[in-house]
């Protein structure tokens, strides 16, 4: 992939992952080069790589769309989720100071974001929480297939974040994974992020507007 179309890759990602192109929007390619200041070339090769992604859906003779999730695809991202970030987190080294201290400002960052009731900095910061961990592992593949997954499923977090209680019960959750980081405690770090993922999964059921699978 070129420079200018792996540029476009990340800017429109972004626009996914803010909300500012909704799930099932039509992404128009003479549009999205004015609004980035391109030509069309590498908005077309950006476009079949977020595709490949699953990100973007093409449809032949009417064009390419912001992808929209079922139930069934949220649970599959979710199981997903849950066997690769279980590898990864065993795989983690035991933090060296700077490792520990970016983590833990990250984890104030998303507080102040939550204190403030700003959703969208949350979600943005979260992520970053998280993948500061994630980084650290040797399983650089896995970590970028998570960070795909993580990226499909963002934009339908908000719902779930807009609850006061949820996220409080989020900052909560993250100091009991940052003390288990520190520990090296892959095991317990396992658990604490069962129990917090599962938090986010049942809470986005809900604007996904579906049954769980028994």
């Amino acid at each position: 992939m070129g420079r200018a179309a792996g540029r476009v890759v990340g800017e429109i990602e972004q626009l996914i992952v803010t909300g500012e192109l909704l799930p099932g929007q039509p992404i128009r390619q003479e549009s999205m080069a004015r609004r980035l200041g391109v030509s069309r070339l590498p908005i077309r090769e950006a476009l079949r790589h977020l595709t490949a992604a699953g990100l973007v859906v093409h449809e032949p003779n009417v064009g390419y769309a912001v992808a929209r999730l079922e139930q069934s695809d949220f649970d599959q991202i979710y199981l997903m989720r849950a066997a690769l970030e279980r590898e990864v987190l065993l795989s983690l080294p035991l933090p060296a100071g700077p490792d520990l201290d970016r983590v833990r400002q990250l984890g104030l960052r998303v507080a102040e974001a939550a204190e403030a009731g700003d959703v969208l900095e949350m979600r943005l910061r979260n992520q970053d929480f998280h993948f500061a961990m994630f980084d650290r592992s040797p399983l650089n593949l896995v970590v970028g297939e998570l960070r795909r997954l993580w990226t499909m499923a963002m934009p339908y977090h908000a719902v779930y974040l807009h609850d006061p209680v949820a996220r409080r019960r989020v900052l909560d959750e993250h100091e009991h994974i940052v003390e288990a980081y520190a520990a090296g405690n892959g095991a317990l770090l396992v658990e604490l992020m069962n129990r917090h993922r599962q938090g986010g999964e049942s809470g986005t059921g809900l604007l996904l507007g579906a049954t769980r699978r028994p």
